[in-house]
């Protein structure tokens, strides 16, 4: 017997859902998808990964072919615990009716999860993960960016993704960084998503980057965003005196998070 037939009806169906999301998911947005809830997705996922078909990791799920399982899977299993924290901490920073914009990224991935606790949002965004976890969610309106899309990124970009987002006047920018440093800010790897946070940068109230402190110091060719602009900085802990002194120099506030236990003890 081959393998697909001790699959179920709905174990095919979260491996539809992967595919349409080129590959690798949240759990919690494979859960959203289905209308099922998370403990299922898991009993669920354990059957396909026992078939062969999908590889676990902390709260997501990949299949298993290499062509369908892109670089972008590993990036959410990297520091996933400080990503978590760090979204839980962002998201805090958001009220309902808001309009919000969200790019592409492992930590964004995160935070637009912890946004589907609100009502009512404006969300613009070139992530496809976020699409899937926000769209049709508490009366919230989405509009996903044109513009080429990038497999491994899971997002679009270029000209048209840049005209789209301009459109729309912010509340907020939540956007991440491949890299922070005293020295060089914020900094990613790629050009595109640096041009597109540049382009509406000045239309928003605040402009939040998401990083956890695993990125401190590494480099990166493009600015993400100009320092200047800049209003919030979130994190998972207090960075170390060099970074929080130029943090404070520049402008920025910085938000550490507080570990999910510490923060259902506090309240």
């Amino acid at each position: 017997m081959d393998d697909s037939d001790k699959i179920p009806h709905r174990g095919h169906e979260v491996l539809e859902v992967l595919a349409r999301f080129g590959g690798s998911a949240r759990n919690a947005q494979i859960a959203h998808a289905l209308g099922v809830s998370e403990e299922t997705v898991r009993r669920l996922v354990r059957t396909l990964a026992q078939a062969g078909k999908v590889e676990r990791v902390h709260g997501g799920t990949y299949l298993s072919h290499p062509q369908d399982a892109p670089i972008y899977s590993s990036a959410l299993e990297k520091n996933a615990t400080a990503k978590s924290d760090i979204a839980r901490k962002a998201a805090a920073l958001i009220a309902d009716k808001m309009t919000v914009f969200l790019n592409v990224g492992s930590t964004t991935t995160y935070v637009a999860e912890q946004l589907r606790r609100l009502s009512g949002l404006t969300v613009v965004t070139n992530s496809i993960p976020a699409i899937a976890s926000l769209a049709g969610n508490n009366g919230s309106r989405v509009f996903l960016t044109g513009g080429e899309v990038m497999r491994a990124e899971r997002g679009s970009f270029g000209r048209t993704a840049e005209a789209l987002a301009q459109q729309f006047s912010y509340d907020a920018l939540i956007v991440g960084a491949d890299g922070v440093s005293p020295q060089h800010g914020f900094v990613t790897g790629n050009a595109l998503e640096a041009d597109l946070t540049r382009a509406i940068a000045g239309q928003a109230e605040r402009v939040i980057v998401v990083a956890d402190l695993s990125k401190l110091n590494k480099r990166a060719p493009f600015v993400a965003c100009p320092p200047a602009l800049i209003t919030d900085f979130v994190t998972e802990r207090d960075p170390d005196p060099a970074l929080a002194d130029a943090l404070a120099r520049w402008g920025i506030t910085t938000h550490a998070a507080i570990p999910a236990m510490t923060e259902a003890e506090a309240r």
